[in-house]
This record gives structure tokens, C-alpha cells and sequence, in this order.
């Protein structure tokens, strides 16, 4: 299904467990926090919370510009 969507437009896929992503065939991954939270940690503040989520989809709308030919882990 990944790459049927990827012939159309590049997709991000932002998951806590990055071997799972690789093995379904997602070109960019963005790993995340953690199970029960992927996009947060509602052990910080709400305003610790906001930057880490605000980091998480700033580096995966810089996945999404970047030119991959293989499949990508994005980090820092």
C-alpha cells in the first residue's frame, strides 16, 4: 500500500518502531517517542511537549523535500 501512495506523493511515515516500517516498505521514516505516546510525552510540560512535537513534524516535512532512492531513517 506504501508504495502505491509513494507513485502519487511522497509520504512520511513517523512510527516508534522503525524495523516494523522498514519491513512494510515505508521510504521516509521518522522515528518518534514511544508506544502509547508516538507524537508526545505527557511527562513534560505543555510547552516542552509543543517543541518536541514541533520538531518531530519539522523533520518530517524536511523528509518529505528530501530526494530518496532507498529507504530513508530520518533522524536529527
Amino acid at each position: 500500500m506504501v508504495k502505491e501512495i509513494e507513485r502519487e506523493l511522497p509520504v512520511v511515515h513517523m512510527c516508534t518502531i522503525v524495523p516494523i516500517s522498514q519491513t512494510v516498505g515505508a521510504n521516509r521514516i521518522i522515528p518518534t517517542i514511544a508506544i502509547p505516546h508516538p507524537l508526545g510525552d505527557p511527562s513534560k510540560t505543555p510547552e516542552e511537549e509543543k517543541a518536541l512535537r514541533r520538531k518531530l513534524v519539522e523533520r518530517a516535512l524536511k523528509a518529505l523535500q528530501t530526494e530518496i532512492t532507498e529507504q530513508t531513517v530520518f533522524t536529527e
